[in-house]
């Protein structure tokens, strides 16, 4: 019981860094392109809190399966249209990704500078935290290019083949809560396998970093 709190406290800052630096990822970038609707509804921070659904992120916390607050933006804003679209959708995914490799070097350089790896309690739960960071991210990165309605994969082809999916769209989102829940309860498993290779890519950063 006391592991299973443990566990639940430490994976609190790799969801925060995880959904914080997604959705700031597709604000900035929606900025950047001309679309001000992230900038006044406040989503132009790193600050969890202006990102970070209560609902969803309980349910991350029970469940392993969670939301956070998605950007609104006006694709009319955009000078490009659909490509500027889909630099926004890719956005997320992307700072996923980075926060990932990012970390990954962070692990490695604290650990070859001997800041974590004298196994005491503190250096321990540095250890488990940076861990969860890099499998969060990880996991954030693929799951959310899945093509499945309210995720980014979606977007992205709904943005390359707008003729196509424009026509199933509709029926796709009907069935979006049944699609979730299934994921949810074990539908998953099929990510093992592009997780896997990125955690292990990861990996060879940190012990090429230590070596």
């Amino acid at each position: 019981m006391r592991d299973k709190i443990l566990e639940l406290i430490l994976i609190i800052p790799a969801i925060l860094i995880g959904f914080t630096f997604h959705e700031y990822a597709h604000a900035k970038v929606a900025d950047m392109l001309g679309d001000k609707t992230p900038r006044f509804q406040g989503r132009l921070t790193l600050n969890p809190l202006s990102h970070i659904d209560p609902i969803g992120f309980i349910m991350i916390l029970i469940a392993k399966f969670g939301w956070a607050k998605p950007v609104q933006i006006n694709r009319r804003a955009f000078k490009n249209g659909y490509k500027d679209d889909l630099k926004v959708t890719i956005a997320g995914p992307l700072a996923n990704l980075l926060v990932a490799i990012v970390f990954s070097v962070i692990f490695g350089l604290a650990y070859k500078f001997y800041f974590i790896n004298n196994y005491t309690d503190i250096t321990n739960i540095l250890v488990q935290i940076l861990n969860l960071i890099i499998i969060i991210n990880v996991n954030l990165f693929v799951f959310n290019l899945l093509p499945l309605p309210g995720l980014d994969g979606f977007g992205i082809l709904e943005d390359l083949f707008p003729s196509a999916f424009g026509r199933i769209s509709d029926s796709l989102y009907r069935y979006q809560f049944v699609i979730f829940a299934l994921i949810a309860f074990g539908g998953a498993r099929f990510l093992e396998k592009p997780t896997g290779i990125i955690l292990d890519i990861c990996s060879k950063i940190i012990n090429g970093i230590i070596a």
